[in-house]
């Protein structure tokens, strides 16, 4: 008998005094030995047993030395023999013990060849079982025994035990037998009371209150238990890979289940990986991969199956959506013809496979797992049905990644085409939740709410390229004289080749639009131009090149200057078109980050678009926000941070020209609207606008105040280097004169103008205030001056 404690019994603090007795079973020796039970079976074996263990009395009263377990071995393995038949030794997990310490000392067979295969350094060892748990468990055990209030505290014991000869940890699940035991108190033991008890039930988590009512070794155990083991290898991977699946992947999910699955198939070198293929237009073309963690394709490849799978696969796998195993792969190389996909599992030395596909039911992907063995017939038809409970779970998991994905492509298609700004965000949460319980009361007339927010207060700005379409209609007009120039050199040298009437009259025709474009260019200019060149100019083309290498090589000239999608000359338009853009994302950007800064400040609505520059609306107010209360000062505080920001702006736009291909000019625009307003949720424009007739003046002001004209002069209002602030009401220029100065103080603004505006169609009686921007070097390192900073720069 060899005896293995997986802890000090004298470092063990338990309310029991732990003694090991076998007194029960000699009861039922005794039972056996009466003169009333001659006629049983073990009635003279029983007397036997009787005298042996009358001679260690120990045996029956208890001892807490366990060196006597080694000294009495042979009595105690006679004794135990009963319990431990030798015709189920090597099929019961089955081990005599003492609870709480775990000390074994009788084992079966089977029991004893699996710590065997765990190795020298395994300790048997219960999952997940702490010392203030395991101290409460004896607690409730004597409730049960002694005090006859039984607590249900009963949880699952799990021993998980390698098995180095396979590789793979194997795990058992215990059922305890405590039918040889007997509990007692000690003369040190406190009385139990009813209260107590509720007091205790009260408190599983104060372990001193425990300790209080069942002092350290104040009760006495005598006996010892029975552990029977039962291998629950397949539900513990079973539930393993349902945990797993159902969790968020962090990006080990394939290691996870390559370890839950070599269990699962005692393989320790079983590989697992997965694909997901594009399926959605399948009748049209083939499958391609969008995602892999595959076995046999690396990373990031984009094949099409057709040029790698074989038509078998093909068709059970993508068409049919059904399991495919190979148990020999050398036997599907001769029988396929030794196609790719053999090739890619010889390389990667597999010898037997299970592929399994998992459809989503938005028909968009398919999903391959793939479980791999180096060795043939590891994997095979039979032992794939062992997957049978695990592959609803893979499903689950497949449609939940694909609901997270499509999730994400929502998110994204509403972040950068149809968002709404987070700081409105929550009224549309509102209204769909609202909407969503009238759904599910089932009210006849349930439907989405308006979005409104009253008495909010607006901004506008803008920073605009000046004369943008100058520019553009300059750059056009270049690129068609470089075109219809190249076009006359190519008919011109085609009339030395050739004296044919035709090519002069083209050359004429073509001259006429060479003028007509210089002179200045007209709606539909370019349109007629492109398609008398397709029609009447290109045939004649693919006709002289032919003539002689000298008109060849200038139709390859003129072919070469032509833009490759376009067709035509892209030369000045493409790098005016370059500089907006890269002008536009940086100051995109830019305005972007700030206004994180600025709603940390308070919350607001922001909008913002890209034109030829960039414009933007902010909105805030009381009802756009539960997060903070309104005050006017905050209004006041985003009116300067706007100006501090267009200031940054124009230094932005004043440095990045200096890159630029084609020089661009800004100018800048702020409209002040003193009087609050309401803004509406327009369902089908997806876009919030001003609600209410009244409030229409103010978008009438947005769309035409940046071609306005100073009052009886030509010049316009919006001119590079200087801000133009637009207001009604002379407190407006008031303000915001306090908030020029204080710039005016940083350096960062000049001189100012105060200007009338001409009446715009119905509107009049516009001002502004329009001042002069001083470019910085380091523009970028200013804090941004709060309204705080700026009474309190007033105060000194």
């Amino acid at each position: 008998m060899e005896i293995k404690s997986i802890t000090d019994i004298q470092n063990i603090e338990l309310p029991l005094q732990l003694n090991i007795s076998f007194k029960r079973v000699f009861e039922i020796f005794q039972k056996y030995a009466d003169k009333a039970s001659k006629q049983h079976p073990f009635h003279e074996s029983a007397k036997v047993m009787i005298r042996e263990i009358e001679k260690a009395p120990e045996l029956i009263n208890g001892f807490s030395d366990f060196s006597l377990l080694k000294k009495h071995e042979n009595t105690i393995n006679h004794l135990l023999d009963a319990l431990f038949p030798e015709i189920l030794s090597n099929n019961e997990i089955k081990v005599a013990t003492i609870p709480f310490s775990f000390t074994t000392f009788k084992y079966t067979e089977r029991f004893k060849n699996i710590l065997e295969n765990a190795g020298d350094d395994y300790e048997l060892k219960v999952r997940n079982f702490e010392d203030d748990v395991m101290y409460i468990y004896a607690c409730t055990l004597i409730l049960g025994t002694v005090y006859n209030y039984p607590v249900d505290l009963k949880r699952p014991f799990f021993f998980d035990i390698p098995d180095k000869k396979l590789g793979v940890t194997k795990h058992y699940r215990v059922a305890f037998n405590g039918d040889f035991m007997d509990i007692s108190p000690s003369k040190n033991a406190p009385e139990i009371t009813k209260e107590d008890i509720k007091l205790l039930l009260d408190n599983f988590n104060n372990i001193d209150i425990w300790r209080e009512k069942f002092p350290p070794n104040s009760y006495i155990f005598k006996g010892f238990g029975i552990m029977n083991l039962f291998d629950v290898t397949a539900d513990e991977t079973l539930s393993a890979i349902r945990t797993n699946l159902l969790q968020k992947d962090d990006g080990s999910i394939v290691e996870k289940l390559q370890k839950n699955l070599s269990e699962f198939y005692t393989i320790k070198d079983l590989k697992v990986g997965f694909s997901v293929y594009d399926v959605s237009n399948i009748e049209v073309e083939p499958p391609r991969v969008k995602i892999s963690e595959s076995i046999l394709i690396e990373n990031g490849t984009i094949i099409t199956c057709n040029g790698f799978f074989c038509d078998h696969i093909i068709s059970k796998i993508f068409n049919k959506n059904e399991e495919v195993v190979l148990s020999d792969i050398e036997q599907y190389g001769i029988n396929s013809g030794e196609n790719d996909f053999y090739q890619k599992l010889k390389e990667k030395n597999i010898g037997s496979i299970i592929l399994i596909p998992i459809k989503t039911s938005t028909n968009r992907d398919l999903v391959l797992l793939e479980i791999a063995s180096p060795r043939p017939y590891e994997l095979n038809s039979v032992n794939k049905q062992k997957l049978k409970d695990i592959i609803p779970v893979f499903k689950a998991a497949a449609e939940r990644n694909s609901e997270e994905f499509l999730n994400t492509l929502e998110a994204t298609i509403q972040e950068h085409y149809t968002s709404i700004h987070p700081s409105v965000k929550w009224r549309f949460y509102e209204a769909a939740e609202k909407y969503q319980n009238a759904l599910f009361s089932k009210q006849e007339e349930a439907k989405i709410e308006q979005i409104v927010f009253e008495n909010v207060y607006p901004l506008y700005g803008q920073i605009d390229v000046k004369g943008s379409s100058i520019a553009r209609n300059t750059a056009i007009k270049d690129d068609l004289t470089t075109q219809l120039t190249l076009a006359i050199n190519v008919l011109n040298e085609a009339c030395k080749a050739e004296n044919l009437p035709i090519y002069n009259e083209l050359t004429f025709r073509v001259k006429e639009y060479l003028h007509e474009v210089k002179k200045g260019l007209k709606a539909g200019d370019e349109i007629g131009i492109l398609d008398f060149l397709k029609k009447d100019i290109y045939p004649v083309f693919n006709h002289v090149k032919e003539i002689n290498l000298e008109l060849t090589e200038l139709v390859k000239t003129y072919t070469n200057s032509l833009d490759a999608n376009l067709h035509v000359v892209y030369d000045k338009r493409k790098a005016y078109e370059q500089s907006v853009t890269k002008l536009n994302d940086k100051l995109a950007k830019f305005i972007d980050t700030k206004q994180e800064e600025a709603q940390e400040m308070f919350p607001h609505y922001f909008e913002r678009y890209k034109t030829d520059g960039v414009e933007y609306n902010m909105y805030i107010g009381q009802s756009l926000t539960r997060q903070k209360k309104f005050d006017e000062l905050y209004l006041y505080n985003l009116r300067l941070w706007q100006l501090q920001t267009m200031c940054k702006m124009e230094n932005l736009a004043n440095t990045t020209r200096k890159t630029l291909t084609h020089d661009l000019e800004v100018a800048s625009l702020i409209l002040v609207h003193s009087n609050s307003l309401a803004i509406k949720f327009r369902m089908d424009e997806k876009q919030f606008d001003v609600d209410g007739a009244y409030n229409i003046r103010y978008e009438i002001i947005k769309k035409r105040i940046d071609k306005a004209h100073i009052k009886n002069t030509n010049d316009r209002l919006t001119v590079p280097g200087k801000i133009a602030i637009v207001y009604s009401q002379d407190k407006d220029a008031r303000e915001y004169l306090k908030y020029i100065k204080y710039l005016q103080s940083k350096n960062q603004l000049g001189s100012i103008e105060k200007l009338e505006l001409e009446d715009l169609q119905g509107v009049s009686g516009l001002k502004a205030l329009r001042v002069e921007v001083i470019y910085q070097n380091d523009f970028t390192s200013d804090k941004t001056i709060t309204i705080d900073q700026l009474l309190h720069d007033f105060k000194q």
